[in-house]
């Protein structure tokens, strides 16, 4: 059976076109048509002229909905947060687990385990985001869990997973290579991140193999005239980083100038929590922003569809591209067959309107109900 979406904004890989449909068979985009093109017996879906544009993808997020994942994993946590980025168009995210005892981390992992086999089918896997920071970076993150990685716990932790842990942030300049090398050859991307790494450091290891940076400028050196610092190596060697859009943990113009230098490695994160009130991080929400009971600025509370919309209206960024960096950018970082309408493509779709509201998703080629 084969279903198409026609009277709608096409947004890929950096265009806007109109006058098109989009095939799907199955759970995969069968092709991009011309809308007289639609055969009899596929059954059509009316858009009425609002956006299409691939599902976007999250690689860091904490939580939802009151139910803190990155502190304390459940089962219901992650149930919360599939159903809650369904519904505002996020197709593909990463859960985060904060640092935090061993305890905790060897929990979230079974939990992601667990709730695989009922998974709906957005969650992603796991993004650890340490314990093996540096703490002179720790930003939110509590300092009597922060630890050097061993290649024993770093193995155990992996091999536990069974392919549940993606992405782990980092502070290269502080592990070992044998961690480094382990994670790297079992598949893990490292994300540098809550690093203090010097220009000289950033330099050696930015791409050899450490092939991601985490939320820019936020835990990490400033930019110094004399002394430049991990930024402008990261701004040199140009890994896949990502940024926080939301105005509070970066200035829309250091993101405008972040993007001249990063152009298509740079990709948008939520890094959003929830409010919580048990466990180690107890986000409280003051005005504009999340932060830890000491007045420490925690993660975000952003969705990606208004990350989006920030860089368009804020940063000057034409929709495609921005779009381009919810969708196509972390796609190509995290290996998937995602981020672009194009045949072959999964058949996961965000559809909004100019307001930047959602009006539907469609995720493995099903067009859900928003709740």
């Amino acid at each position: 059976m084969q279903t198409a979406l026609y009277n709608l904004r096409l947004i890929d890989n950096g265009t806007i076109t109109t006058g098109k449909a989009i095939l799907i068979e199955g759970k995969t985009i069968k092709a991009i048509i011309n809308e007289t093109e639609i055969h009899e017996g596929v059954e059509k879906t009316d858009l009425h002229g609002v956006y299409a544009a691939p599902g976007l993808i999250d690689l860091q997020i904490y939580g939802s909905g009151g139910k803190l994942f990155g502190g304390i994993p459940t089962v219901e946590a992650l149930a919360q947060m599939e159903q809650d980025m369904l519904n505002q168009g996020t197709t593909g995210f990463m859960a985060t687990i904060a640092t935090n005892s061993d305890e905790v981390v060897e929990e979230g992992i079974a939990v992601a385990k667990a709730y695989r086999p009922q998974a709906k089918g957005n969650f992603l896997g796991l993004h650890l985001e340490g314990p093996f920071l540096n703490p002179i970076r720790k930003g939110a993150h509590p300092e009597q869990y922060i630890q050097k990685a061993t290649l024993e716990k770093v193995k155990r932790w992996i091999e536990y997973a069974e392919g549940e842990v993606k992405i782990m942030t980092t502070a290269p300049e502080l592990q070992d290579q044998e961690v480094i090398d382990y994670l790297d050859n079992s598949g893990v991307i490292i994300s540098s991140g809550h690093s203090n790494a010097t220009y000289q450091e950033g330099k050696t290891f930015l791409n050899k193999p450490i092939k991601a940076v985490t939320h820019l400028y936020n835990a990490m050196p400033p930019i110094h005239h004399r002394q430049p610092g991990y930024i402008p190596a990261i701004f040199e060697e140009r890994p896949f980083t990502s940024i926080v859009a939301d105005g509070v943990h970066v200035d829309f113009a250091m993101i405008r100038m972040a993007k001249r230098m990063l152009g298509d490695k740079l990709f948008l994160i939520t890094d959003a929590v929830t409010a919580a009130t048990e466990g180690t991080y107890q986000h409280q929400f003051k005005g504009d922003r999340y932060v830890m009971p000491d007045g420490t600025l925690s993660g975000s509370s952003l969705t990606m569809l208004k990350a989006v919309e920030n860089c368009v209206k804020e940063v000057g960024i034409a929709l495609p591209e921005a779009i381009n960096m919810a969708t196509l950018y972390p796609a190509q970082l995290a290996g998937l067959n995602k981020g672009r309408l194009a045949a072959g493509y999964d058949a996961d779709i965000i559809i909004f309107n100019d307001n930047f509201e959602v009006m539907g998703t469609c995720l493995h080629g099903k067009l859900l109900p928003l709740t």
